[in-house]
């Protein structure tokens, strides 16, 4: 295996994407693996929100990780709570999907809400 340079680290296209069916809203969703920055993001929401960090964490995690073609996020952080008026069936599928290609197990959420 090569070892990598700045440039080639910078350029790699590493940010892995699946196309969810998404019967109730009539068509396909693209999610992807969220960047080091999104992440973080979120997390410190969830370890910050004092008012129960875990509510609407679904849709916040659709809107962190629903991208376009170009892999450019669909929803703004301002869309959370329409987002979260949606089915939980339909979200639900999408966040199998974003849990999976984020390594987001369900323990690492019991630790996130601990803190």
């Amino acid at each position: 295996m090569a070892i990598l340079n700045r440039d080639a680290i910078l350029k790699a296209d590493d940010l892995k994407k699946e196309v969810v069916k998404v019967p109730e809203w009539g068509g396909e969703v693209i999610i992807s693996t969220m960047t080091g920055y999104a992440r973080d993001a979120w997390e410190q929401h969830l370890v910050q929100s004092k008012d129960g960090a875990l509510i609407n964490v679904r849709a916040r995690l659709v809107v962190a990780t629903a991208v376009d073609e170009k892999g450019n996020r669909l929803f703004a952080e301002d869309d959370v709570i329409a987002l979260g008026e949606k089915s939980v069936a339909a979200l639900e599928r999408c966040v199998k999907v974003a849990q999976r290609l984020n390594r987001l197990t369900e323990s690492e959420l019991d630790d996130l809400k601990k803190n």
